[in-house]
């Protein structure tokens, strides 16, 4: 039976595509928004670390033979020590400067490991089928067809978006986090290594983006165009869940990605813009986003 006219399988198909759409668009501004919100850095690399993510796993399946569920561990251990190779070698010598200076740095950075994923795999896109047994097929709902995978990318998602943001907001660890952004010389004169926990953490955000690109690779090809293709869109998320705001970026990215889902829907054509046109008028009404807090 249609509902408002649109046959059911495609409602609720396209409504499936707009939640996982949503699970990577929170994962990733989550990342965003615990990198800004802790370390005032605009992370424009963000996109190409989710594509590292999404190689590494490739290439330890086709190289070593190392199958999806060690990849979703190690591939963000090894992308995240990247970042803090990155953080270390470049970033620590700008957080004193205008974000200007980040932006312009990181978007760098973003060229930089794009041009050589280009240059050495093209841009056409590699498969990834290492997907387990456990999460092979589906199920058959009656009004539409659930894959399992698609199923465990939302639940994957929501677990680490609970995980870091109850790791953040209710651990002595984010406690000291927190107060590490506001006063630094104090938190240190307590015996708290700040330098190392800023880069750990720039190292975790990173670490977000690269499990999101393991959990993209087995749906997506595996493409050096991947980090670039979302990357404003994530950033469109941030801006309206608040720069810096852990619930924000959550909220907004599922809430977005419903909202692009039930677009292509009833207009398709505007699916590519909806977010931005969202974007606009939380600007308009609220300039610090839906959970950022006012200058």
């Amino acid at each position: 039976m249609p509902l408002l006219g649109i046959p059911p399988q495609v409602l609720f198909g396209q409504l499936l595509l707009g939640l996982i759409n949503g699970a990577f668009y929170a994962m990733l501004s989550l990342g965003l928004a615990v990198i800004f919100g802790l370390l005032n850095i605009i992370n424009f690399a963000h996109g190409a670390l989710y594509m590292m993510g999404a190689f590494v796993a490739w290439l330890m399946l086709e190289y070593l033979g190392i199958g999806y569920w060690p990849a979703l561990i190690l591939s963000p251990l090894l992308v995240g020590a990247f970042g803090v190779l990155l953080e270390k070698a470049f970033l620590h010598r700008i957080y004193k400067l205008d974000h200007l200076y980040g932006l312009l740095l990181t978007f760098g950075m973003a060229l930089i490991i794009e041009g050589l994923f280009r240059n050495y795999y093209g841009v056409s896109g590699q498969a990834y089928d290492a997907v387990p047994d456990l999460l092979k097929g589906g199920f058959n709902l009656g009004f539409m067809f659930l894959p399992i995978y698609r199923g465990w990318v939302v639940v994957a998602s929501l677990i680490i978006c609970f995980g870091t943001w109850f790791a953040i907001e209710r651990t002595k660890l984010g406690s000291y986090l927190r107060a590490a952004t506001e006063n630094p010389k104090l938190v240190q004169a307590f015996g708290i290594n700040v330098p190392r926990m800023i880069t750990l953490t720039y190292g975790f955000g990173v670490a977000l983006a690269a499990m999101a690109g393991v959990l993209a690779a087995p749906i997506y090809h595996v493409s050096p165009l991947m980090g670039s293709d979302i990357i404003i869109v994530v950033f469109a998320v941030v801006v309206i869940g608040g720069m810096g705001s852990i619930v924000g970026a959550v909220v907004s990215g599922f809430g977005l990605g419903l909202i692009e889902g039930m677009t292509k829907v009833f207009y398709p054509e505007a699916s590519n813009t909806v977010i931005f046109v969202v974007m606009a008028i939380v600007l308009l009404v609220k300039p610090a986003g839906l959970f950022g807090k006012a200058a």
